[in-house]
């Protein structure tokens, strides 16, 4: 016999081991194949099913830019209609002139003695949450 560290229990010990591990590891394979088999195409379900509620975050998304852009036009063009008021200039003429072509049709312009309001309806798919969303921009100009 040789004189060095025992390994312990001898090889009825580790054949015992070997037989246990290789029928857990056995049992493990079956129940991932079985969990494999029956959750197959489940990724590509639950794709389908976010796909709607990520068309609808970007679409907020999309609405909530055009309310802030629609409410900078309306600011800047009342500045314009005030620039106009106050050089003796038709103020609702300056407000149509500084509004991109799209942004005409939705605005209205109210002057009222030096102070000119823009309302403006941004771009929406739905007419009635366009009017809901209406930004307001206001100018005044006192006198010299």
């Amino acid at each position: 016999m040789k004189d060095g560290p025992r390994r312990g229990g001898g090889a009825r010990a580790l054949k015992g081991r070997r037989c246990v591990r290789g029928a857990e590891r056995g049992r493990a394979a079956i129940g991932r194949r079985r969990l494999e088999g029956g959750e197959r195409g489940q990724a590509a379900i639950e794709v389908l099913g976010a796909v709607p509620a990520l068309l609808a975050v970007g679409l907020v998304v999309l609405q909530l830019l055009a309310v802030g852009y629609a409410a900078v036009l309306a600011g800047a063009a009342a500045e314009a209609g005030a620039l106009a008021l106050a050089g003796g200039g038709d103020p609702e003429q300056g407000v149509r002139d500084s509004l991109p072509g799209w942004s005409r049709a939705r605005a209205r312009v109210n002057v009222s003695g030096g102070t000119v309001r823009v309302e403006l309806r941004p771009p929406s798919l739905l007419a009635a949450l366009s009017r809901e969303l209406e930004v307001t921009g206001r100018a005044s100009v006192s006198g010299p």
